[in-house]
């Protein structure tokens, strides 16, 4: 179920990939290489409203940085050797969390392998899918725009319960508003991560004070 929905979002990519101007060839490339849904949707929205390659692989990365927190708990049950190269690129949200709900190392060891194969046959397969499907009808025809908006909702909603992380988020939209008029396409959304260190900041000045 996990590769399928995985593969279902891959589809919307692969669409709005070739909707934004990429070759088909590029956006199966892209899926397989990267493996990292959030990343590349950025990449392609940034490239997609006319910001620099440059800003948008930036973008792409600083998304991608939370998979280092992943490697951590997924090096407690990945065995050493050539299998490591291969599970340090199949790691994202879903295997990690897959394998960590699992009670012992060898049952989290399968279900990592289980899912992140899963998941590398069903991204760049769907995003084929969608690439394809981009060339013959327009992504908006089908709905498959509204996916990407529709993934990173689902991505922060629990986030946002916590008080600390919704003013973080708040005060990054207020500077990704300020900055639109001023700052080339796409480096708006990037200067949202400002919010996280005036909230970081914030929190280290109350520490201080408090003691």
């Amino acid at each position: 179920m996990v590769a399928l929905s995985v593969g279902v979002v891959g589809i919307s990519y692969g669409a709005l990939g070739r909707d934004m101007g990429l070759d088909f060839w590029q956006v199966v490339l892209l899926a397989g290489t990267v493996l990292g849904a959030a990343s590349e949707l950025l990449f392609i929205n940034v490239i997609g409203t006319g910001g620099s390659p440059v800003v948008a692989v930036l973008a792409g990365l600083m998304v991608n940085s939370r998979n280092l927190a992943y490697a951590v708990g997924a090096g407690k049950f990945l065995p050493s050797g050539w299998r490591t190269a291969l599970g340090a690129h199949l790691v994202n949200d879903e295997s990690v969390a897959m394998a960590l709900a699992k009670e012992d190392k060898e049952k989290q060891r399968a279900t990592f392998w289980l899912v992140g194969l899963g998941i590398l046959v069903a991204w760049p397969g769907g995003a084929a899918l969608g690439a394809w499907l981009g060339s013959v009808v327009s992504p908006t025809a089908l709905g498959l725009d509204a996916a990407f908006p529709a993934l990173l909702l689902c991505m922060a909603a629990k986030p946002l319960r916590n008080k600390t992380t919704l003013l973080a988020a708040i005060i990054g939209a207020i500077f990704t508003l300020v900055a639109s008029p001023f700052v080339p396409a796409g480096l708006a959304p990037v200067l949202a991560l400002l919010g996280v260190g005036v909230v970081y900041l914030g929190s280290k000045r109350r520490t201080r004070v408090s003691a």
